[in-house]
């Protein structure tokens, strides 16, 4: 029968590579919720300035027909 047993080399590069990926492991983790959380923010600031854009074209037109109820009224007399 062959012997079986496996170099000691092998197994020491095998636990060093499991180490290694473990090791990283809580880096990547922590790195993808920081990425996750950048790219929400960045969604709510777009958001915000879509609101506050559309919130401006309310007050414009707001303004447009008050200053014709003005200049109407104006023009009628009253």
């Amino acid at each position: 029968m062959a012997d079986e047993t496996v170099n000691p080399q092998i197994t020491d590069a095998i636990t060093q590579a499991n180490v290694k990926v473990l090791g990283e492991s809580s880096a990547e983790a922590l790195s993808l919720a920081y990425q996750a959380l950048a790219h929400s923010t960045g969604l709510a600031m777009e958001s915000a300035s879509q609101t506050q854009a559309g919130m401006q074209q309310v007050a414009n037109s707001a303004t447009s027909a008050i200053c014709t109820l003005m200049v109407k009224a104006a023009a009628s007399g009253g």
